[in-house]
């Protein structure tokens, strides 16, 4: 058993959430529910109930609708949530409406401001006004191509208030990219800027944008949110300065519309890199329910808690994120490099405005520990409860390094899931131990198991995240799809089973290990390797930066080719190479040895931080990637592509 790193304390236990949910739950069922993993029992043996507690719990400005709350209760998929129920998004998020601070906003070291919940609902309305008088219905499609700005937000309250369906991506996209994304689903209204700021760069985007925008004819009007004051010109469509709309269609009036829970919010994209991105469309009522169980419960959120994940709007963790202010929270936005002007900003951030939970993606924390960046040395960090971290596996050492040198009490909450589910399978818990190297366990109204390749679910074995029952944030449907790609996305492994496509393992405490996508896993000699494996290994040693690793066919068996990417000065010379093979054969197995090491100037990435592997190991046999526009940093591909080994 890995070892436990944090404990909560008995007040810490007692203040939580989690805990005055639980007590809720033991009073009125005449339980005695004595910690998480017997709550996650019930809350999965009592759907319906634990559903309706939550939405009792946090006191949903809605109806919930006749009984049953669940139907089919067990129609995997099929199950519908409040079935009979009615609610807006939009309308409990903006619960608040005073000059209490809303959203706080830092752009790298040149902007910081700050907005009022009276300020965020003034502009939710105004916005809201001018796309009912553009005649934006139910159902229509509004498509922002904007950076982690609090306006993005309010663009976004505004359609879910009327009922539109909203959807977002960074304006680092290519126009590729871009197209392949927006121009699925046609969306009438668009926002804009002219650029952002990154690495302490002014990035201007009105040639990209004037792309896009010829491209996208279902386009009728634009919003430009001037963040570089281009003009606004160059663009032939009818376009609305924001500050403009402001101050035209200002009203006091805002009128939330009444909608199924299974009513459509977000149309969110999958990483497209082996094709165009799957259109993921999700319900107003799930995502809602959802959040608030992971949000709230899981990470504490509540009235003025300040809330950050470092993100981008193309990254389901954008949509995570602002959901915290249905719990009254504070949400933190931060947009530019998280490494400008240098490796200690976001913790500047998180000292000056007090963070009560700091996200991040794995690699984020990797790379610190790389930098060997003693962050206790500079920050106290008082009030900051809680580190999140997502997109990719923490290594056990990563643990370590949080724990030595970021804070010894944080509740390293670990997390995994996806843009399928726009939420998590499992995660961290503020009630429970903190094991090295281990996710904590299910998230609450998940029934996580891990399956073998024969179905049965496994314990302290390797094999596939899966879910047997149903659950609020599966996709209502896949955009322009029969039904035949969601099926395949989901359930074609298994009968009636989510099978999410992790390789992963459950140990006996009941937390959770990932070792990387299944469908990158390692089959050489016909035994399976996850990647995450081979990763964790290499990222120990100092002279590489990272490393990528994949299987190629070789000789009607596969072998392993793994690249790295060196610190400068530093060569792949033989003595490394032995190096490297040396670490890989005691510190993991000799088979997770590769035959090859070659070092990479780059390794490709989603623009969200996950590794592709898929795309180098089709590049090295010799096939074209479909979709590079998705990638984060497309021009490393290069490097792979027609590369003899």
């Amino acid at each position: 058993m890995n070892e436990i790193l944090w404990k909560p304390s008995k007040k810490r236990i007692k203040t939580s959430k989690m805990f005055l949910f639980l007590n809720k739950i033991n009073t009125k069922y005449q339980l005695n529910l004595q910690n998480y993993n017997e709550l996650h029992l019930w809350s999965i043996n009592n759907r319906e109930f634990f559903w309706n507690e939550i939405w009792d719990f946090y006191e949903i400005i809605g109806s919930k609708g006749k009984k049953p709350y669940l139907s089919p209760a067990n129609k995997l998929p099929g199950t519908n949530f409040f079935p009979n129920g009615k609610l807006n998004y939009a309308e409990n998020m903006l619960k608040k409406n005073n000059n209490d601070t809303a959203i706080i906003f830092w752009s790298e070291d040149k902007i910081k401001t700050k907005i009022s919940w009276y300020d965020l609902k003034n502009q939710v309305s105004a916005v809201a006004n001018f796309l009912k008088t553009k005649d934006i219905r139910r159902g229509d499609r509004v498509a922002a191509y904007l950076p982690n700005i609090p306006e993005t937000i309010i663009v976004m309250l505004a359609s879910a208030s009327i009922g539109a369906v909203f959807s977002s991506a960074s304006p680092d996209f290519g126009v590729e990219g871009v197209i392949d994304r927006f121009g699925q689903i046609e969306p009438k209204i668009f926002i804009t800027t002219d650029g952002y700021n990154f690495n302490g760069k002014e990035i201007n985007i009105t040639k990209k944008v004037k792309q896009v925008v010829d491209l996208l004819p279902s386009v009728n009007e634009i919003i430009l949110i001037p963040l570089l004051n281009a003009e606004e010109k160059y663009l032939d469509k009818n376009v609305i300065l924001y500050n403009d709309l402001l101050k035209k269609y200002r009203t006091s009036v805002l009128e939330f519309q009444k909608l199924d829970l299974n009513h459509p919010l977000y149309i969110m994209f999958s990483s497209g890199t082996t094709g165009k991105p799957k259109c993921i469309v999700h319900s107003t009522g799930g995502v809602l329910l959802k959040h608030l169980v992971e949000v709230g419960l899981h990470s504490n959120a509540g009235e003025n808690k300040k809330i950050f994940y470092f993100t981008t709007c193309g990254w389901m963790m954008w949509n995570w994120l602002v959901s915290s202010l249905m719990l009254n929270s504070i949400v933190c936005l931060y947009d530019g490099s998280p490494f400008y002007p240098n490796s200690d900003i976001l913790w500047n951030y998180a000292e000056d405005e007090k963070i009560n939970f700091f996200g991040t993606s794995a690699k984020y924390i990797d790379a610190l520990s790389k930098f060997k960046n003693k962050i206790s040395k500079k920050f106290v960090l008082s009030e900051l409860e809680t580190i999140g971290s997502t997109g990719s596996t923490l290594v056990h050492e990563s643990f370590d390094y949080v724990y030595n040198h970021i804070k010894k009490d944080i509740h390293l909450a670990s997390l995994s899931g996806g843009t399928d589910i726009v939420g998590c399978f499992v995660g961290g818990n503020p009630i429970s131990p903190v094991h090295r190297g281990e996710i904590q366990g299910p998230i609450l109204g998940m029934d996580v198991h891990v399956f073998d390749e024969d179905g049965k679910s496994v314990i302290n074995q390797q094999g596939e995240l899966v879910c047997i029952k149903s659950f609020p944030t599966m996709p209502i449907e896949f955009w322009n799809d029969n039904g035949e790609k969601y099926h395949q996305a989901y359930f074609e492994k298994y009968k009636n089973v989510w099978n999410h496509g992790d390789y992963i393992l459950k140990t006996y405490n009941g937390g959770f290990i990932m070792y990387g996508r299944s469908d990158a896993t390692l089959n050489p000699g016909g035994v399976r390797i996850g990647t995450a494996e081979i990763y964790r290994q290499v990222d120990k040693m100092d002279q590489i930066i990272e490393s990528l690793v994949i299987a190629q066919n070789w000789k009607n068996d596969t072998r392993l080719v793994l690249f790295v990417v060196l610190k400068d000065n530093v060569i792949l010379d033989s003595e490394l190479t032995k190096s490297i093979k040396n670490q890989l054969r005691t510190g993991a197995s000799p088979r997770h040895v590769p035959s090859i090491i070659l070092q990479a100037p780059e390794i490709p990435k989603t623009k969200s931080g996950k590794i592709v592997e898929l795309s180098v190991r089709d590049l090295i046999h010799g096939k074209e990637i479909k979709n590079e526009t998705a990638l984060a940093n497309p021009e490393s591909l290069n490097f792979y592509r027609n590369l003899k080994i």
